[in-house]
């Protein structure tokens, strides 16, 4: 369950102008492992890419490392700090 999160993660912060301020959390829900990136406000951007291609590549990535333990990976997006 961490390696999809741990890729996400390191991804997103190559990304980020700020990583300290990028938060990957990982949940579990109806057999689908939800992964949350959240990014500092305004930096979202970054991380989706023109049309979608960085977002749609990470979500690709995201999911050949789910295959490899036979899970189902989906990657969300959140602009802001997560909610406690």
């Amino acid at each position: 369950m961490g390696d999809v999160r741990a890729l996400v993660e390191v991804v997103a912060r190559a990304l980020a102008d700020d990583p300290a301020q990028v938060t990957v959390t990982e949940a579990e829900h109806r057999g689908v492992s939800v992964v949350e990136v959240f990014m500092a406000p305004g930096e979202l951007g970054r991380l989706i890419g023109r049309q979608g291609r960085t977002a749609q590549a990470l979500r690709t990535l995201a999911q050949a490392t789910g295959d490899r333990t036979s899970r189902k990976v989906q990657v969300e997006f959140r602009d802001g700090a997560p909610r406690r």
